[in-house]
C-alpha cells in the first residue's frame, strides 16, 4: 500500500534549488529589481513634490501680493468714460460745433487669446481687411496697450450683429464715445479745424498729462488752438466682470465732465456768403472790424471735410488730400504768401508824406513808362496818366508815381513803414501757425543771396511786387489800420470761452500792437483817396448805392508778361482792399484770387458781395 506523500516531503531522487540561474536565489534578485524600481520611483515623487511646494511657496509668498492685484482686476475693471467737449458757436449764439455719439467697437488685449482668429471673425461680420485688424491688435498689444479703437461709429446693423456674435467675440465691447458734429458741413473749417488721434509722440512730451493713447484731440484751428478750454475731465465706471469679460453689474462711477464751450466773433451770415463767393476759386477772404480786430469772416479755398476726419481717413485718403495741388488743407488767409500788389500803394502813401518826400500837391507825370538804366518799369496803363499828384495816383492807381516815390524813400524806410503796418511779422492770432511774410531790405538780400541791393529792386517793391510778400490777414490789419486812425490791433477769433455753469473764463479785449503815429491829415489824404477809388476809380466794381466804401485794387504779376499769355496759371493773382462805411468804418476786408487776372474786375466784386451782406440796408442785389 502506498503512503500518501506530505507536501513538504523531498524526495531524494527529485532535483533540488541551487543557486545561480535555476538556485534559490532567482526570487530574491526580482524582488531587489522591484525594491530599486520602487525607490526611483518614490524620489521622483519626492522630487517632483518638493518642487511643487516650493512652487506654491514662491506664488503665496514672494507672489502673492501681485496675484492678488491682478485676480482682482481680472474681477473689477475700471471703464473710461471720455469727456464731452465744448461746443463752438458764432457771435449770435449760433451752434457751428456740437457733439454726437458714436458707438466704437474696443477690444480690451488682455481677454484676447487668439489675436488672429478674433481679427478674421472680425473681419468677417465688418468687413474689415483681416491682416490690417490682426496688425492693429499686434501693434496695440506690443506697445502695452489694455484696450484698443477697432472700428469707429459703427451702424445699428453692424452693432446688432456685434451683439448677436457677442460670445464668439471674446474682449470685444461697444463703447459710446462723443464724436464732433459740424452744423455746416466744410463751412469755416480753416477756422474750427478738425480732431485726430493723439500721437505717441504727443503723449510722450508730457503737455498731456490726462491723455491717453486713442483719445481724440484738436489738430488745427480753434479746435487745435483753444484744446485746453475745449477738453473736458474725463470720468470711469468701475464694473464687474466675469472671466470672459463679460459685464455683471456695476460699482461706482464718476461721470466725465463736458468742456467749456467757445464763442467765436465769425458772423455766420457773412462767413457762409464768403464761402459761396469763393466757391470753386482758389483764394482767401477774410473781414475784420478795424476798431476791435473781430474777425467777422475768414474764408479759405478751397475747403475740406472735416467730417472725414471724424470718420478714419485711409493712408491713400490722406495721400491723396496733402498732395492736391490746389492745397485744401492750407489755411490762406493766414500762411498765403503773396506779392501785394498796389494794394502796398496805401502803405507807400503814408511814408512818402510822412517821410516828406512828397507833398499832397507833388506833381509826377505818367507817360506809361519810366526807365532805369537798361530796364523799362511799366505803368499798368501802357498810354500813361499824364500829371499826377498823391490823391490821383492812387485813384488811377498810377505805377510811374509810386515808382518814382519808391526812389526817392529808398528801401529802408520803405521797410520801417512796412514794419509799422505789421507786416513782416505774424499778426499773434491764436489760431494756427502763421506765416511772416516778408519785408525786404539791404541787409535781408546780403545774407540771403549773398548780393547788394540794387534800386532797380526798390522800384519793384514800390508798387508792391519784387520780393515783399503780405498774407491777406495782414494786408486786412493794414488797411484798418488806415480805417481807425492808426491803430495796428491783433486780430483776434475767440470773443469768449465760457464754462457750463455760465462762468466767464476768458474775455477778449482789444490789443494794440503798433501805432503808426502818422499825422491825422495825412491819414486822411489817404482815407479821402481810397473812398475817390471806389467812387470813381479802378475799384468801381465795389460800390454800393447807400453805404460809401474805401478801397483799394491790387494785380500781383506771378511770372513775366510773356508766360502770362500761355496759360492761365500764370495769371496774376487779383487783389482787393477795403473799408465801410468810408466815414464810420465797421468792417475792412481783404480779398485775393490766385490766378484770377485783375483786382478791380475780379476782387472788388466779391468785397461788394460781402459788404452787401454786411450791410444789408443798401439793397444790392448779392446775385445769387
Amino acid at each position: 500500500m502506498v503512503q500518501p506523500r506530505h507536501p513538504l516531503h523531498l524526495d531524494e531522487n527529485e532535483p533540488r534549488f541551487q543557486s545561480g540561474r535555476l538556485g534559490i536565489d532567482a526570487p530574491t534578485e526580482e524582488l531587489d529589481r522591484s525594491r530599486r524600481t520602487f525607490a526611483h520611483w518614490a524620489l521622483i515623487i519626492i522630487v517632483l513634490f518638493g518642487l511643487l511646494q516650493l512652487r506654491l511657496w514662491y506664488l503665496q509668498l514672494v507672489q502673492g501680493e501681485e496675484l492678488r492685484r491682478r485676480s482682482e482686476t481680472n474681477r473689477l475693471r475700471l471703464q473710461d468714460l471720455p469727456p464731452w467737449r465744448g461746443m463752438i458757436l458764432d457771435r449770435n449764439g449760433e451752434v457751428l460745433v456740437a457733439n454726437r455719439p458714436s458707438f466704437d467697437l474696443q477690444a480690451v488685449l488682455e481677454d484676447v487669446n487668439d489675436l488672429p482668429l478674433l481679427s478674421r471673425r472680425l473681419a468677417s461680420l465688418l468687413k474689415l481687411d483681416a491682416g490690417q485688424t490682426a496688425a492693429l491688435l499686434e501693434s496695440a498689444r506690443r506697445a502695452n496697450l489694455t484696450q484698443v479703437r477697432v472700428r469707429g461709429d459703427l451702424s445699428w446693423a453692424e452693432m446688432a450683429l456685434v451683439e448677436t456674435y457677442k460670445a464668439e467675440l471674446p474682449g470685444v465691447l461697444i463703447v459710446v464715445q462723443p464724436k464732433r458734429e459740424y452744423r455746416y458741413g466744410s463751412a469755416a473749417c480753416h477756422v474750427l479745424g478738425y480732431l485726430g488721434e493723439i500721437t505717441d509722440s504727443q503723449i510722450k512730451s508730457g503737455r498731456y498729462s490726462t491723455y491717453k493713447m486713442g483719445d481724440y484731440i484738436g489738430k488745427c484751428g480753434v479746435e487745435s488752438g483753444w484744446e485746453e478750454f475745449l477738453r473736458g475731465g474725463r470720468g470711469f465706471r468701475r464694473i464687474e466682470v466675469d472671466a470672459y469679460g463679460r459685464e455683471l453689474g456695476q460699482l461706482d462711477q464718476q461721470l466725465s465732465s463736458p468742456g467749456a464751450n467757445i464763442h467765436l466773433t465769425l458772423d455766420l451770415r457773412l462767413q457762409l456768403e464768403a464761402e459761396v463767393c469763393l466757391k470753386g476759386k482758389v483764394g482767401a477772404i477774410v473781414a475784420l472790424e478795424p476798431k476791435t480786430g473781430k474777425i467777422l469772416a475768414l474764408a479759405s479755398s478751397p475747403p475740406y471735410s472735416q467730417e472725414s476726419f471724424e470718420k478714419g481717413l485711409s493712408a491713400a485718403e490722406w495721400q491723396k488730400l496733402s498732395t492736391r495741388k490746389d492745397h485744401p488743407l492750407e489755411n490762406r488767409v493766414l500762411k498765403g504768401q503773396y506779392p501785394p500788389g498796389s494794394t502796398f500803394k496805401l502803405i507807400m502813401a503814408i511814408a512818402g508824406l510822412e517821410e516828406k518826400v512828397i507833398t499832397p500837391g507833388s506833381v509826377i507825370s505818367c507817360g506809361g513808362a519810366m526807365a532805369f538804366g537798361n530796364h523799362i518799369f511799366r505803368c499798368w496803363n501802357r498810354r500813361g496818366h499824364g500829371g499826377m499828384n498823391l490823391h490821383s495816383a492812387l485813384v488811377h492807381s498810377c505805377d510811374v508815381y509810386f515808382y518814382t516815390v519808391g526812389r526817392r524813400l529808398g528801401i529802408e524806410r520803405i521797410a520801417k513803414w512796412s514794419r509799422k503796418f505789421g507786416l513782416g511779422a505774424p499778426t499773434a492770432l491764436r489760431l494756427d501757425k502763421e506765416m511772416p511774410g516778408l519785408v525786404a531790405s539791404s541787409a535781408w538780400k546780403l545774407k540771403r543771396f549773398k548780393a547788394p541791393w540794387q534800386e532797380g529792386d526798390t522800384i519793384s517793391v514800390a508798387i508792391g511786387q519784387g520780393y515783399n510778400l503780405a498774407t491777406p490777414l495782414q494786408m486786412a490789419r493794414a488797411t484798418a489800420a488806415i480805417a481807425n486812425g492808426g491803430l495796428v490791433l491783433q486780430p483776434h477769433v475767440v470773443d469768449k470761452v465760457e464754462s457750463p455753469a455760465g462762468e466767464i473764463l476768458f474775455q477778449a479785449q482789444p490789443v494794440v500792437q503798433h501805432r503808426l503815429d502818422a499825422k491825422p491829415q495825412h491819414l486822411a489824404l489817404v482815407q479821402k483817396a481810397l473812398r475817390a477809388v471806389v467812387s470813381s476809380g479802378t475799384g468801381k466794381n465795389a460800390k454800393l448805392p447807400q453805404v460809401e466804401v474805401a478801397g483799394k485794387t491790387g494785380t500781383s504779376q506771378v511770372v513775366s508778361l510773356e508766360k502770362e499769355k500761355l496759360s492761365k496759371a500764370f495769371a496774376n493773382h487779383a487783389w482787393f482792399v477795403a473799408y465801410a462805411p468810408a466815414d464810420n468804418p465797421q468792417l475792412a476786408v481783404a480779398v485775393i484770387i490766385e490766378h484770377g487776372g485783375g483786382g478791380g474786375a475780379v476782387a472788388a466784386p466779391i468785397a461788394r458781395r460781402l459788404l452787401a451782406k454786411r450791410f444789408p440796408d443798401s439793397r444790392i442785389a448779392t446775385g445769387r
